[in-house]
Formats: structure tokens, C-alpha cells, sequence
């Protein structure tokens, strides 16, 4: 699929010029501009390009780590499912975590259950930083 990405360079140079106003906090879920990426990396959708996504560490009042959601069910070792988010079952895709603004935030969908919470935060730590492990 040929991607546009003019379009979603226009929509982050809004993004960027725009106050970033969303106050957020761990274990919520938002719709986030995570725009059209290269490859294999989570895009996305519609004219603002979101994507639901669960705040995973909120660093300070600007940044988190987030990871992207589906609706589509997938098992394996870089899925985790988190259950009902955005009216629908939804799976984490743990290799997708990243570092976002707050700008690219635009609203608040749900707030994750605390034992759902830490069943996602064990996923990606054992998916992700196995290292860590003990």
C-alpha cells in the first residue's frame, strides 16, 4: 500500500503547533495521532491518523511511553489482550511501545482496570526486556 506522507506531515505540523492541553495519566487508554510510519511500524487511521493506545509511565506533564492497540485478535509472544477498549476487545501490540507528547493525544476513551494494568506491564516487561526478569 502507497502511503501519503504529506498528508501526515501536514497533520503533525499542526500537531506541533498546537498547545498541548491533554492532562493524562497511567493505566488510560486515548485516541493518539501516531500518524503514517515507515514499514512495519504501527500506523494511525483517519484525517487525524489515531490510534487507541494505554499510557504505560507518565514521565512528566508533556511525555509517556504508550503502547498502540488493535481490535484485532492476534496471540503471540508481542500481544497481550487488555480487553474492552473503545467499545470493542482489544489486544496491546507490545512491540510498538514508544516515547509520545502529549499533543499527540486527542481524547480520553477509557482508564484500564488496575489488575488489567499490571497483567500489561508484566506482558511487556517479559516481551520486551526479558533481561529484567527475575
Amino acid at each position: 500500500m502507497k502511503k501519503d506522507y504529506r498528508l501526515w506531515h501536514d497533520t503533525k505540523t499542526k500537531l506541533n503547533d498546537a498547545d498541548g492541553r491533554a492532562l493524562f495519566h497511567e493505566r488510560e487508554i486515548w485516541w493518539c495521532a501516531l500518524g503514517s510510519n515507515v514499514g512495519f511500524e504501527q500506523d494511525g487511521s483517519g484525517e487525524l491518523f489515531t490510534r487507541p493506545v494505554v499510557i504505560l509511565t507518565k514521565f512528566n506533564l508533556d511525555v509517556c511511553l504508550v503502547v498502540p492497540l488493535t481490535a484485532k485478535i492476534k496471540e503471540g509472544k508481542y500481544y497481550h489482550p487488555v480487553g474492552d477498549a473503545s467499545g470493542r476487545d482489544s489486544v496491546a501490540i507490545l512491540s510498538q511501545i514508544r516515547l509520545v507528547d502529549r499533543k499527540r493525544l486527542a481524547a480520553k476513551i477509557a482508564t484500564l482496570e488496575q489488575k488489567r494494568y499490571q497483567q500489561l506491564l508484566r506482558a511487556v516487561v517479559k516481551a520486551c526486556f526479558p533481561a529484567l526478569q527475575k
